[in-house]
């Protein structure tokens, strides 16, 4: 490699996040997400175990009320909305990053997600 080309030991430096959505598309990024850290911080930012409790607690008051088919339902609606963004927490992670600088900025800085040109 010559002098001009990063490696992976470079530093390379901060990404301004309207270059990053301009050439995330086109390929001129390589991301690298970390996959224990991304799960944690979607978790938190989407709010989804909030989501799930609520869902679940109004499925078991619907099962106690008699309602037991719309109560399992709801139960199961939360665990699979939990499981969902557990699974999925790196692409929903770079989505968010391209459409939310401030998401971005703190991924980035908080070594959530890296980002080096191609």
């Amino acid at each position: 490699m010559s002098a001009s080309t990063p490696t992976d030991d470079v530093f390379v430096p901060h990404i301004p996040h309207r270059d990053f959505k301009a050439g995330l598309p086109f390929g001129h990024f390589r991301v690298v997400v970390n996959p224990t850290l991304a799960l944690s911080y979607v978790v938190h930012i989407t709010r989804v175990k909030y989501i799930t409790l609520a869902a679940i607690g109004v499925g078991v008051a619907l099962a106690l009320s008699g309602y037991v088919v719309g109560g399992g339902v709801m139960v199961l609606l939360g665990i699979a909305a939990h499981r969902l963004v557990k699974r999925q927490a790196g692409p929903i992670l770079l989505h968010l990053a391209q459409r939310n600088e401030a998401i971005y900025e703190e991924a980035t800085g908080h070594g959530v997600m890296e980002v080096r040109r191609v």
